[in-house]
């Protein structure tokens, strides 16, 4: 029988036998797979933590019971289960979920959450405003290893002993986070596995919370069990749970990390179906470059926080490393701080992090590094405007990371200038410096400079009239096409490579008032505190008229970036139609 066609909502695994919910299981890992074998997704921890979600289901009553995720990876075989497996079983329906938990598409959906180490907290709060009210629902965070790392975790699990009332932490822990964990939080995980939760140095017991450990996350018996014991508990409890990450996916068990995330894939194979760019891409290059970098000089040290494989540091490429590489798990405010101590005592500190990661570290970029002014290196991916689902965007970095006093931003426009850039960042001594690395590479014949220390000083490409264009980083392509539908139009503009978004060149921008009409900015990313709005500010006294295009101050989810652009009037035509109103005026 085929159980997953009768289930609709959590109340009708009820009354399921173990048997069925464990051919159930098999039947929401073939979803599963069903669909991030065509869409891409999280296979390994999502696949890992179906027994988990089966026998929370079974025991306790959500919505009403909240169920908070923590990254949203283990999440899917609970969107199932919540009347969402249309989603997982026909191709028409896949893009109408989304990986990540989404309050939008269900009520037993808390959160929309695709960021690390926050469901205890969120789990406090929501615990905290019950009891307010009086009411004696249960509440669960559901939190992996990986993730119990990180600093809002800790801070969590402090304030979480201090709660007199129910709070349920379910620990899954796979022994992996997206890559391997680090940390000596781990060694202590790892001794509970070995004792089987009896060792008396625990961590959790150490902060004044109850435990308990279940060896076989995958024995859905002993799971409702164990939930029916600690079901409308009246303090706080952890339940640290051992699972396989990818059960069931023979490929996802024997390399974990590989399996993490993948694009689409063949499911007999599992070879990638993707149609991957045979270009050349950053991440090569960069790590290339830092390999040999490091080699010649043992003062530089790279560090990433938990994505390792997503920048292109393979296991052979980490190993090649060696101790110059580190891994800190998934701690960005730690990276931050550490490069700042780094840079500090003499070392010379490279983070490498994803946009969408690096607004957490705020505090740790504007306190730690930038107020003292320590010479280290941040280099920003997966930056720019994009399609991803809300958790995931790259847009504000821009406007997060100018502002921040001392901190030098670069946008590099080609390979050229890309590497020019980080050759100058490393020697430089006087400043932290960001760059921001382009998704796309783009060579360039053009001189480049290898010296940036006249901090600001923008590069004229082409010498016009009229218009200027101020095209940085990643989108000076575009503005090279701006540039050819002016000249149709029989208009010779001028061209500007900013270089620098974290200040302006005043002398060149005074200049231009001589025989300009009309500046544009083309940024990618957000508008508001952006690179153009510092352009539009400068002139604001002015008669010179400024047009700013870049992206709007908004969470975007999974709209295509054709799309985006076209709502943003970032195409040639519509930026050339634009200018042209804008001089009628």
């Amino acid at each position: 029988m085929n159980y997953l066609e009768t289930i609709n909502t959590p109340s009708d695994i009820k009354n399921m036998s173990v048997p069925e919910l464990n051919t159930l299981a098999k039947e929401i890992r073939t979803a599963i797979l069903n669909r991030v074998s065509q869409t891409g997704g999280h296979v390994g921890p999502n696949l890992g933590a179906v027994e988990i979600i089966i026998a929370l289901h079974y025991v306790f009553n959500s919505p009403t019971d909240k169920f908070i995720f923590d990254v949203s990876h283990q999440s899917y075989a609970h969107k199932i289960l919540t009347g969402r497996k249309y989603g997982f079983l026909n191709k028409e329906y896949f893009n109408q979920i989304s990986g990540y938990t989404n309050p939008q598409e269900s009520e037993h959906d808390l959160f929309m959450v695709g960021h690390t180490s926050t469901s205890i907290s969120l789990a406090c709060g929501v615990a905290k405003a019950r009891d307010f009210a009086k009411r004696n629902e249960n509440v669960i965070a559901l939190i992996g290893d990986g993730s119990l790392g990180g600093g809002e975790a800790l801070e969590g699990l402090n304030f979480a002993s201090e709660l007199n009332s129910n709070l349920i932490i379910i620990i899954n822990d796979n022994e992996m986070s997206i890559a391997e964990n680090h940390g000596g939080l781990y060694k202590n995980l790892r001794l509970l596995r070995e004792t089987k939760g009896t060792a008396q140095n625990n961590m959790f017991k150490a902060w004044g919370l109850d435990y308990q450990y279940i060896s076989d996350g995958h024995n859905i018996e002993t799971l409702i069990q164990t939930f029916k014991q600690i079901k409308n508990i009246n303090n706080p409890i952890v339940l640290h749970i051992h699972t396989t990450k990818g059960k069931g996916f023979s490929f996802a068990e024997k390399n974990k990390e590989y399996w993490h995330y993948q694009m689409p894939f063949n499911l007999q194979t599992g070879e990638s179906t993707f149609q991957y760019s045979t270009g050349e891409n950053y991440n090569t290059l960069t790590v290339n470059y830092l390999t040999q970098k490091v080699k010649q000089n043992k003062n530089i040290v790279v560090l990433t926080a938990g994505t390792p494989g997503a920048l292109g540091f393979s296991p052979e490429k980490r190993l090649e490393m060696g101790k110059n590489l580190i891994d800190v798990g998934i701690m960005e405010e730690h990276a931050v701080a550490m490069c700042s101590g780094l840079a500090k005592n003499g070392t010379k500190p490279i983070f490498w992090v994803l946009s969408p990661f690096v607004q957490r570290t705020y505090d740790q970029l504007s306190h730690d590094l930038a107020l003292n002014n320590n010479p280290a290196v941040i280099l920003v991916s997966w930056n720019g405007i994009m399609g991803n689902d809300a958790t995931h965007l790259g847009t504000f970095d821009i406007s997060m990371m100018s502002n921040i006093p001392n901190l030098i931003c670069l946008a590099p426009t080609s390979k050229e200038e890309y590497f020019a850039m980080l050759e100058w960042a490393i020697t430089c001594q006087s400043h932290p410096v960001v760059i921001r690395v382009p998704s796309m590479v783009f060579s360039s014949s053009a001189p480049v400079d290898i010296d940036y220390d006249n901090l600001n000083q923008f590069q004229t490409i082409q010498t016009g009239n009229t218009i200027a264009i101020c095209a940085l980083g990643s989108f000076l392509p575009l503005g090279y096409q701006v540039l050819e539908k002016l000249r149709k139009r029989q208009i010779n503009a001028t061209l500007i490579n900013p270089r620098f978004y974290s200040g302006i060149d005043t002398h060149l921008l005074n200049n231009l008032k001589e025989n300009h009409k009309l500046i544009v900015t083309l940024e990618d990313g957000e508008l508001d505190g952006g690179f153009g709005e510092k352009i539009s500010r400068f002139y604001g006294s002015s008669n010179m008229k400024v047009l700013n295009f870049g992206a709007k101050k908004e969470f975007t989810d999974r709209i295509p970036l054709e799309k985006l652009y076209e709502k943003y009037h970032l195409t040639p035509d519509l930026i050339v139609q634009d200018i042209f109103t804008t001089l009628k005026e």
